[in-house]
């Protein structure tokens, strides 16, 4: 009995001692510790925060700058038009200058489709010709 309890007995110490070791390595090693990755993963979360901080302030930069430009943009529309009633020689002229001003005014859009509303809409073929979409029968020469 006593050398079955020795023959368990030996391989459970084994086992003990084994795992107090594979613990101790483990807190002890610098890359095997389960603290390293979480200290990875905090200064990961810092990066990623101060990335989301950066872009806002880019975008919030960008916004007051695009005002500033905006309120130029009417500062210099004022301006002309105050010269335009100053500085015009006659009444005509003066009326022919705050409309090319307030015309210029209008943006990209609102001018292209006011543009745009008399006209037809394309052809197929060249003025006297006759072109593809044509209700015309085709003729063949020859």
């Amino acid at each position: 009995m006593e050398q079955s309890l020795a023959g368990w007995l030996l391989p459970v110490v084994a086992l003990i001692v084994g795992v107090v070791i594979g613990f101790l390595l483990a807190r002890l090693l610098p890359g095997a510790a389960p603290g390293r990755a979480q200290h990875k993963m905090d200064e990961m979360q810092e990066r990623f925060e101060a990335y989301q901080s950066e872009v806002i302030n880019h975008f919030n930069a960008t916004a007051n700058l695009v005002q500033k430009l905006n309120q130029n943009y009417q500062d210099i529309q004022e301006h002309l038009s105050e010269g335009a009633s100053r500085l015009a020689l006659d009444e005509l002229t003066r009326q022919r200058l705050i409309a090319a001003l307030s015309d210029g005014a209008q943006p990209p859009r609102e001018r292209l489709s006011s543009n745009v509303s008399g006209t037809e809409p394309p052809k197929d073929y060249a003025p006297g010709q006759s072109g593809i979409l044509s209700d015309e029968p085709v003729v063949k020469h020859g």
